[in-house]
């Protein structure tokens, strides 16, 4: 038998592992965060993080979590054209705030939370994912998350606006001034094909805000 022997070269840029964990620095997580997370070890995040920065020409970690760039099998690189690497803005404007899409809060315990929102409030109980919870409120949906160890379970939160061309609002928010703390990355992809992708930045106060988009598989 001739050939070469062992795993077949990826036809992506990133394997699926270093696309995980590139989504997770862009996310803003930590190492530690991103270990516990997937179950694996902070050796091995590290590890996928310099591959990640070796292959696609960056300096750190830094510019990792600022780059933008996205699986070659992800819907969304069917859906909008990428966002440039600069952050211009298109000619014609696409951005439309309006509908909040999502909005965080972080608690002590998830077990409790899920089941005082679900059978006290009455909320609908969506999905739970390992210490993230989900909840529909008319449309809006209630993200609860397990504050991290130091940090108050009061938090500031999150208002994320829908909108339907992420990288395009992304570039005109970065055209104004904006600063986007964490590019268009991708939170989660459901059992049905349908991706969500996210992006953050802050208001004038310094408090948190974020873009969310579902892009649905190509048919």
């Amino acid at each position: 038998m001739s050939g070469r022997r062992g795993r077949p070269r990826h036809p992506d840029v990133l394997t699926p592992a270093e696309w995980r964990t590139v989504h997770a620095v862009r996310h803003g997580l930590s190492n530690r965060q991103i270990a516990v997370r997937s179950g694996v070890s902070r050796d091995a995040v590290k590890y996928h993080v310099a591959n990640a920065i070796a292959k696609l020409g960056l300096a750190d970690r830094q510019e990792l979590r600022a780059w933008v760039g996205a699986p070659a099998d992800s819907a969304i690189r069917h859906a909008v054209p990428p966002l440039p690497l600069d952050g211009c803005a298109t000619k014609e404007s696409t951005m439309k705030l309006g509908q909040i899409g999502q909005i965080s809060r972080t608690v002590r315990d998830i077990e409790r939370s899920v089941t005082w929102y679900r059978d006290v409030l009455g909320l609908t109980h969506l999905y739970t994912f390992g210490d993230l919870a989900f909840f529909d409120c008319a449309g809006t949906r209630l993200f609860l998350s397990v504050a991290e160890k130091g940090e108050d379970a009061g938090t500031q939160s999150i208002l994320y606006f829908r909108v339907d061309d992420l990288h395009a609002t992304c570039a005109e928010l970065a055209s104004l001034g904006v600063e986007i703390i964490s590019p268009p990355h991708l939170i989660h992809k459901h059992e049905s094909g349908v991706e969500e992708w996210m992006a953050f930045f802050n208001d004038p106060d310094g408090h948190p805000l974020a873009l969310m988009t579902q892009v649905g598989p190509r048919t």
